[in-house]
Order: structure tokens, then C-alpha cells, then sequence
């Protein structure tokens, strides 16, 4: 079984994930925007069964969606890296930053949404779409 490992850049918060990511997507809304200072974030999600290990502080930071449920983000108080949050909507499940993998091999998004609100460059042809706006 494979066992992946995920931290922040200073290495204090880390969780590994046990199996393969139930969903990989890219979301280019502007809200992930602004939280990874890049043009999307991308977002590996795992069954909470499946975190093997969860270790380090985090911060939390808690924000409301456009659907109006809650994600809860957790980062390193020490490097600011965001590592994983929770979906309120889906409590069985936990969203880990792909780049926190630090593993070019990863499994590539096969989902984007929010693709309206894309840069015109940020956009594979090749995933399967989810039209929010």
C-alpha cells in the first residue's frame, strides 16, 4: 500500500496519507488564489481514515465557501505553509496541498473548478470540468 508523506517547508506539521487520494482537483477561485499566492491551489483528498499520522501545531484559519459551508485551514504557525484543511461539508474526508507532497510523481488533478475565474494559462484541457462560477 502506498504511504505518502506531507508537510509544511519547515517540516514541523506533517501527516502521511495511507492509499491513493479519492479526488485530486485544481481550483482556481480566487479564494485559493489569494491563500497560496499562486494562480490555483491543488488539493489531494483522502478518506480521515486514511491520515495514518498527524503531527506538528497548526493555526487554524476558518472560512465560509460561496455554497456557504465552512473550510478550515490548517497552516504552520512557524513557515505559514498551508498543509490540509477540513471540509465541513465532508467531515469524513481531509483536502491535503498537493505541493505539500514535495513528490513530482503525484497523481495529476483530473478536476478543475472555478475554471471562470482562471488565468487564460492555468487551464489543462485535458480535466474534467465542474462549472462554478
Amino acid at each position: 500500500m502506498t504511504l505518502r508523506r506531507a508537510s509544511c517547508s519547515c517540516g514541523q506539521l506533517h501527516l502521511v496519507c495511507r492509499g491513493e487520494p479519492v479526488r485530486v482537483s485544481m481550483c482556481h477561485c480566487l479564494a485559493c488564489q489569494q491563500r497560496t499566492g499562486s494562480a490555483f491551489g491543488v488539493q489531494a483528498r483522502f478518506h480521515r481514515d486514511e491520515i495514518t499520522a498527524l503531527e506538528g501545531r497548526s493555526t487554524r484559519f476558518v472560512r465560509v465557501a460561496d455554497s456557504g459551508n465552512s473550510i478550515t485551514f490548517h497552516f504552520c504557525p512557524v513557515c505559514g505553509t498551508t498543509v490540509y484543511w477540513e471540509l465541513g461539508a465532508l467531515p469524513d474526508f481531509i483536502a491535503v496541498a498537493v505541493g505539500a507532497f514535495a513528490d513530482p510523481s503525484f497523481p495529476a488533478p483530473r478536476v478543475s473548478i472555478y475554471e471562470k475565474r482562471s488565468h487564460s494559462w492555468a487551464l489543462p484541457a485535458e480535466l474534467e470540468l465542474e462549472h462554478l462560477d
